[in-house]
């Protein structure tokens, strides 16, 4: 059994076109798969779609994308082949419970309110350099201790800037942090949010600034690039001498950096340096916000971080198992004929099956409730014996 197929033919049936002439195969998947990708997940939350996600934290990164699907293919493609499906959200959000090594901590979606208890202080460090006439310095921040070679726990680092996920995307490329020996200039300004400032002023009196970009050098991703900021939506540029652990990056793991500032320095006039300083340890609070979870504190080690979450279906391939859930089969079909007798302005025919798929979709809407109603109630009682104690893990415990 193909649900694809039976899904096309379905279709087919509704819009009263039984030819791949006038309306191909292609069209139609493109139907289903806005259907299947965009509108079902908005118009409906389903106990099938409910899952949970997991992730391992890399030491001294705060910031963590929600996580992209690949660029897919379209399945059953013609000798017209325009494009893939491009990459979009695997998750449509993340909800409570939330929690790190097994213990459950809050999640937030208030910013301000997590920011509160954790404020993001911007730290002014004393005077770091002193011009000398050029443009090429190696500075260093005092606040940041440093950290045994090779790097092991207890770990200090200063927060690193962050590139979002609409920032991934216009790479073209699923890679996440973005590494790369030179600034990717395809990543819009808006999505990138800086955590490091070098600032000066030049012979003219005009401040001089150079910020990390979000950007990691390849082979090694505690070195950030260096750039120099400018307007939205691609107005920064990367710095002249090029990008290596000897230029323009900084080391976030010692505070060490090498900067090439777009003006030479004039002799005698002060470097300053600002950034976000975190001790850092076991997370314990999450923030969503922007499709970004923030750990607070930024972790010192790696630790197993476990979200519950909606799955964004993924696109429609051309194999037995298209949809995970056949149940849904007749509903996706009649949602993709409802748009496309929407797009072609049949009117009568749309007016005449929108009953019919309200009907499917309470139907659908309906499985999910019976689900989410098996639950009981939970009350002091409901756990059973021993669930929950300290010490045994609900595993082996007595009930004495």
């Amino acid at each position: 059994m193909n649900l694809l197929q039976d899904i096309i033919t379905y279709i087919r049936r509704i819009i009263k076109s039984p030819s791949n002439t006038l309306v191909t195969d292609q069209l139609l998947i493109d139907y289903i798969n806005r259907f299947w990708m965009i509108d079902v997940d908005a118009r409906v939350q389903l106990f099938d779609l409910k899952t949970k996600y997991q992730f391992v934290t890399s030491p001294g990164v705060d910031r963590y994308n929600m996580p992209l699907y690949n660029v897919q293919p379209y399945p059953l493609q013609p000798t017209n082949y325009t494009g893939p499906i491009g990459m979009y959200p695997v998750y449509q959000g993340f909800l409570s419970p939330a929690y790190v090594n097994g213990i459950q901590v809050p999640l937030q979606t208030q910013k301000s309110q997590f920011e509160n208890i954790w404020p993001n202080i911007v730290q002014n460090a004393p005077v770091i350099g002193i011009g000398n006439g050029g443009a090429t310095y190696t500075l260093t921040f005092p606040i940041v201790p440093f950290n045994s070679i090779p790097i092991n726990t207890p770990l200090q680092a200063i927060l690193r800037g962050h590139v979002d996920i609409t920032g991934i995307i216009s790479t073209g490329v699923n890679v996440d942090p973005p590494v790369a020996t030179n600034i990717n200039k395809l990543i819009p300004i808006t999505s990138i949010d800086p955590a490091v400032f070098f600032t000066s002023t030049d012979a003219t009196g005009a401040n001089v600034v150079v910020t990390d970009s979000g950007q990691f050098l390849t082979g090694n991703v505690n070195y950030g690039l260096l750039m120099a900021p400018g307007t939205a939506p691609f107005g920064y540029l990367a710095l002249s001498g090029g990008y290596s652990t000897t230029v323009n990056t900084i080391n976030y793991l010692t505070g060490i950096a090498n900067v090439t500032f777009p003006v030479a320095i004039p002799a005698g006039v002060n470097i300053n340096a600002q950034s976000y300083y975190f001790q850092t340890g076991l997370p314990r609070a999450i923030l969503i916000y922007n499709n970004v979870i923030t750990l607070r504190s930024p972790p010192d080690q790696q630790y197993v971080v476990e979200l519950e979450a909606y799955l964004s279906p993924s696109a429609f391939l051309n194999t037995a198992s298209a949809i995970p859930f056949g149940y849904m089969a007749e509903y996706i079909a009649r949602g993709a004929a409802r748009k496309i007798l929407s797009d072609t302005g049949d009117v009568e025919q749309f007016n005449f099956y929108e009953p019919l798929f309200q009907e499917q979709e309470i139907l659908v809407w309906k499985r999910s409730q019976r689900q989410w109603t098996a639950s009981r109630t939970s009350t002091i009682y409901s756990q059973g014996i021993n669930q929950g104690q300290s010490g045994f893990n609900n595993i082996g415990g007595s009930t004495v």
